[in-house]
This record gives C-alpha cells, structure tokens and sequence, in this order.
C-alpha cells in the first residue's frame, strides 16, 4: 500500500541514485508580488520543494507549472496556484552535495487548509520521475483529527505530532 509523505519528509528515488526531493516551510504568506485578484476571499500559503543530490553525477531537474498539483481540505479540493508569484525550477544541473528548491504560492478557503496535500512529479535529465505526494496542514500546532480526545502524551500519534511540531519550529528559526 502505497502511504503520501508528510510535509518535511525527504523522499528518495531508487531509479536516479542519490537524487531527493522534499516539500516543506508549508506556512500562511502573502505573495511578494501581490495578491492575484481570482483569490479574492482566498488564504495565501507558501510551501517549498527542495531537490538534493547526493550522488556522484549531476541532474538536470525540471519542476514547472503542470508538474505540481496542490488539493486542499477533506474533499481534495484543487488550491487556487499563483503562478505569477510562484518560482519554478526551469532545467537547472544539480551537481553533487547541491539543492535547488521551487517556491510556490497558493491560496484556498481558510477553513480546508488544515489538510494540504501535494503532489510532485519532478522530470530529471528528460525523463518522468514517478509521481510523490506530501501531506499536511497549515496550524500544526493543533490537535489531529485522527486522536482522540483525552489520549495520553504516551499515544504514538501525540509523539509524533510533537515531534513535527518541533521540526516546524527549528526550521524557521
């Protein structure tokens, strides 16, 4: 059964050694350039995907418009992207012990941006990488839906939403 990474997750592809992407920095942020007037009524987010290479060989990476699907909320809602505002990676060689990383600016009804989902699919040196997607939300610092109220600090689910939640923290320190 195939299981979504969660935002801040680096993923591995076996077919390109030592080549991993990540999303992460998933946070409320108004775009630089200004606000696209089709967002009216809409919450901005930002978020990153950041590709690394660790293998001995360089990578020519492409991640365009069309290669990034945002959903939002429990209905998998697509997010409104701002592409205006958005900063691509356009066919740049990733040597190695180097990263290259995509901004992306999206907005959706603040009420559905506690479950973001993100789905990439890089294209390296010309080929199509498999398909990989990030889950999670903006506001991590409250509880999951999925534990129940009144579970213990010791539950699973309770250590690793600290865990995270930490994580978060360190990277915008």
């Amino acid at each position: 059964m195939y299981e979504p990474n969660v935002v801040g997750d680096w993923h591995e592809y076996e077919e390109h050694a030592g080549l991993r992407v990540r999303v992460h920095r998933l946070e409320q942020a108004e775009p630089p350039r200004g606000r696209d007037d089709a967002a009216e009524g809409l919450t901005y987010f930002a978020l990153r995907v950041t590709v690394e290479n660790r293998g001995p060989e360089r990578f020519g990476i492409h991640l365009e418009d069309g290669q990034l699907d945002v959903r939002v909320g429990p209905d998998g809602e697509g997010a409104f992207i701002d592409w205006r505002n958005s900063q691509f990676i356009e066919g740049f060689d990733v040597y190695p012990l180097r990263r290259v990383t995509a901004v992306l600016y999206a907005a959706g009804p603040e009420d559905a941006l506690s479950q973001v989902d993100v789905q990439v699919q890089l294209r390296v040196d010309e080929e199509w990488a498999e398909r990989r997607m990030w889950t999670g939300g903006l506001g991590v610092t409250a509880q999951p839906a999925h534990i129940p109220a009144g579970a213990g600090r010791d539950c699973l689910a309770h250590q690793v939403t600290a865990f995270l939640r930490d994580q978060a923290e360190e990277g915008t320190a």
